[in-house]
């Protein structure tokens, strides 16, 4: 006799049907064309044993087979183009497809893409077909819901708004604008990428071909496809000695809210000293739910989904915010923070589409210590993981980050002993990862083997104060504009850098980018003195700056101080340069330097560009560059470091033409 399924089964059935899992097969067919995997849009080979490793297999639309238009390759801000990967993508009208294929066995997807922003803003949506091998064509719907910021910070939804700040400067006129003056609309738009993820079902072999195709009858007139993920996802994790949150009332169908069957589980596992387990659905999750001393365990973040609508609240609460939304978070350290907690397995998706600071709207938040955050997937939230100490040791790891309003993970105020590792940031909306030590120091924090890639604005790491700290073995690839690849910025109110800061064995892409505000290009790593000097021991060594837009390193003090902070004892060893807009160098401070087994090729101009604190003193600049030994080669002005140069000859030419460099390519030791 066959026996019933136990409710349990039954559930879990539900909810794998509810997710996909439990898709039908389809054949596969080959393709003849070969595949191009990239990782950050260069080639794999070049960036070895840097960045993340998730398993994902990345290809680039504009190197797939395709019938539609490449746009790009461009960096100038405001640009689809310049937000793509690699600045280069494909866009389609209706009937173009982009063909890609399989290089590897994968069961899942991601697409990322752009379509247009509604007419007055807040987006729409529109059809994409997914044919995988000769299977049917399913739909993927896709949505500028979450897309297309305009105008100043902190930027709007609408499209036609005027200034925001009409008593700014703006470096469009050059001026501060007059009372009667009306910008060109849409102005400034930004953050036009999303993306989407689909299970295909099964496993499909190498060659096979995914078309992606924008319908006849699409309601969007252009369709842009970035890029392809794919990989091998494995089955949904099962943990049977738990709390299960289906036991409790949640459900996985995502029509009725899960957070107070997700609460009495928290609490009835609390209890019984028991883990609580989700398993795969979506759940709707409306506010944070808060976590201390629990371990929550998911399916895993394909499988299970937390979604949440973005709610205004009826006042505003006593941190600031007047809206909540779907996330978990640790107490608040003024009432003693949360310890033990353990987050892995499942994705926060929310429903975030304006940036208001005060709103702590964010996927994981609070302080939590001695804790962990692993396997997850945190969307269209405001930041993906905020942390205000003071707290301790807590470890992000395997993580993926995307679609952000403002950053990907913030340590802020008083956050010590903590990482970030082997994770994914994409399409930030301000810094990807970020340290920042306002009013309280961080201390011994590193950010080790990240991905980041495309942040629309600011930096790709950024540190702002902080002891002993390490960013070592990420790769940072086509940061935007107003910020770079990584940065050291004494700025924001934060601590001063103390002890020793490690930036080693990190690899920039296509950094160095514009600042608005200064009309100039950034270094792909740059370091300013704004509050205060930097005057810590920083150790710049084994990095990799790879086709920086304009230069590769820049330290900078904001004008109006640039006679009261200086940047100090700043030591570079051991450093590829290859390919610079403009100098490897670019010194606009007072302060020191010393260089040692820097090599560089295809520098655009003079090698070091100094033009200290602009005083232009008889006794030479400002600021003074040691050479250490080892440092060769340069580009199309002679030597990068010229022993006229030395030790602080003024070399200042404050805006050098750009000099676009050749690709990257395999660095050949003589």
């Amino acid at each position: 006799m066959t026996r019933p399924p136990t409710t349990l089964a039954v559930l879990l059935a539900t909810a794998l049907a509810a997710t996909g899992v439990l898709a039908g097969t389809a054949s596969a067919s080959a393709s003849p064309a070969a595949p191009v995997v990239t990782r950050a849009a260069i080639d794999p080979a070049l960036v070895a044993g840097r960045g993340a490793e998730l398993g994902v297999v990345q290809q680039e639309a504009e190197n797939a087979t395709h019938t539609g238009t490449v746009i790009g390759p461009d960096r100038t801000a405001y640009t689809l183009a310049a937000e793509a990967s690699g600045r280069s993508a494909v866009r389609l009208t209706a009937g173009q497809y982009v063909e890609f294929t399989l290089p590897a066995a994968a069961n899942a997807i991601t697409v990322r893409y752009s379509i247009p922003d509604a007419p007055t803003g807040g987006g729409i949506t529109a059809p994409l077909g997914v044919k995988v091998g000769s299977g049917p064509t399913r739909t993927m719907t896709l949505t500028s819901q979450y897309s297309w910021l305009y105008n100043q910070y902190p930027f709007t939804n609408d499209p036609n708004a005027q200034l925001l700040h009409p008593d700014w400067w703006i470096t469009e006129c050059g001026c501060v604008p007059s009372p009667d003056y009306q910008v060109q609309t849409p102005f400034r738009p930004m953050h036009f990428y999303d993306e989407q993820r689909m299970l295909l079902g099964r496993s499909y072999p190498a060659g096979t071909v995914i078309r992606l195709t924008m319908p006849a009858g699409s309601s969007a007139a252009w369709t842009i496809i970035d890029l392809l993920d794919s990989q091998a996802v494995g089955a949904p994790h099962v943990r049977l000695k738990a709390a299960n949150a289906l036991l409790f009332g949640a459900d996985p169908t995502g029509r009725r809210d899960s957070a107070p069957a997700i609460e009495k589980a928290i609490r009835w596992a609390k209890k019984l000293h028991l883990p609580v387990y989700v398993p795969p659905g979506v759940y709707r999750v409306d506010r944070h739910i808060v976590v201390d001393d629990v371990t929550i365990e998911g399916a895993g973040s394909w499988y299970t989904i937390f979604r949440g609508s973005e709610v205004a609240l009826a006042e505003p609460a006593p941190d600031g915010s007047v809206h909540t939304g779907v996330g978990f978070s640790g107490r608040d350290a003024a009432d003693g923070g949360s310890t033990d907690v353990h987050l892995s397995g499942f994705a926060i998706q929310g429903d975030v589409r304006e940036r208001i600071d005060t709103d702590q709207v964010n996927g994981i938040g609070g302080a939590l210590s001695d804790s962990t955050v692993d396997d997850l997937y945190i969307q269209h939230t405001k930041v993906g993981i905020w942390l205000d100490g003071p707290m301790s040791n807590v470890t992000i790891s395997d993580t993926v980050i995307v679609d952000q309003i403002a950053d990907g993970v913030n340590f802020h105020r008083g956050v010590t002993d903590s990482t970030v590792r082997n994770s994914s940031i994409r399409n930030t909306g301000d810094d990807a990862l970020a340290m920042w030590a306002e009013d309280d120091q961080n201390a011994r924090n590193s950010f080790v083997g990240n991905t980041v890639q495309t942040p629309t604005l600011a930096n790709g790491i950024a540190l702002y104060g902080g002891t002993d700290l390490t960013v070592q073995g990420n790769l940072v690839a086509d940061p935007v504009r107003e910020g770079s690849g990584i940065h050291l910025g004494a700025r924001f109110g934060a601590e001063p850098f103390a002890g020793t800061i490690r930036v080693q064995d990190n690899t920039t892409v296509r950094a160095g980018t514009y600042e608005l505000n200064w009309n100039i290009g950034l270094g792909a790593i740059w370091l300013m003195a704004l509050d205060r000097s930097i005057d810590a021991d920083v150790q710049v060594s084994g990095d990799h700056f790879l086709d920086s837009t304009y230069n590769a390193i820049m330290v900078v003090s904001d004008w109006p101080v640039k006679d009261l902070y200086e940047i100090r004892g700043v030591h570079f060893a051991d450093i590829r340069v290859d390919g610079t807009g403009t100098s490897v160098l670019s010194a606009r401070a007072a302060g020191s330097a010393d260089f040692r087994n820097v090599d560089a090729r295809n520098v655009g101009a003079v090698g070091i560009n100094n033009c200290g604190s602009f005083h232009f003193t008889p006794a030479g600049s400002e600021f003074a560059v040691t050479d250490l030994g080892g440092n060769d080669g340069g580009g199309t002005t002679g030597p990068w470091m010229a022993a006229w140069e030395l030790p602080n000859t003024i070399t200042c030419d404050d805006r050098p033409p750009v000099v676009v460099p050749p690709a990257p390519s395999p660095w050949v030791q003589p």
